[in-house]
């Protein structure tokens, strides 16, 4: 059968800009991408991280966002700087041995988002991440599978190596 690509993608309307009570929903694993920076490729192991939002689209299902990271706790790892934002705290050496992500299903959040603007299309882009305030009311996941826990559709008759997440001309090593 034929994998036909087109030209255009579909219409969506970005999550509202603002300060969001969140919660995590799902941690999906990418694997070992290539990746292009400053004129090098390298391999790097990729996490994607997701977040539910109180608000609600057009269509009465509640916002995603997802933010990639490297799946690293190094000092100058975006991963660990979130995640210490998010924690509140920093991480302890025996931590930073290894720190298993998917203990952040169901932890709610702050989370920052702001409007970007790329060739026309407005993205919402996830700028922080806080620990939810005391005596605030935490979100609990509604009505979201785990990209792991999903049935192939007939469309996607395999777990595709980066996780069912929609990939970009950035993500393509040509």
């Amino acid at each position: 059968m034929p994998i036909i690509a087109k030209a255009g993608g579909g219409s969506f309307a970005p999550a509202p800009a603002g300060t969001h009570s969140a919660v995590c929903c799902d941690v999906v694993d990418l694997g070992v991408l290539e990746v292009n920076y400053a004129g090098k490729t390298k391999r790097q192991h990729k996490i994607t991280v997701i977040w539910q939002i109180g608000e609600r689209r057009d269509d009465d299902k509640l916002f995603l966002l997802r933010k990639r990271y490297t799946l690293s706790l190094h000092e100058k790892a975006s991963l660990r700087k979130d995640l210490e934002s998010w924690r509140g705290r920093s991480f302890t050496p025996a931590e930073l041995e290894g720190f298993d992500i998917e203990t952040l299903l169901g932890v709610p959040c702050l989370l920052s988002v702001i409007h970007q603007a790329k060739d026309g299309d407005i993205f919402a882009n996830i700028s922080a991440i806080m620990r939810l305030p005391k005596g605030m009311e935490a979100l609990k996941v509604v009505d979201y599978v785990r990209v792991c826990d999903r049935e192939p559709t007939q469309a996607e008759p395999t777990q595709p190596q980066w996780g069912g997440m929609e990939i970009t001309d950035d993500d393509v090593p040509f």
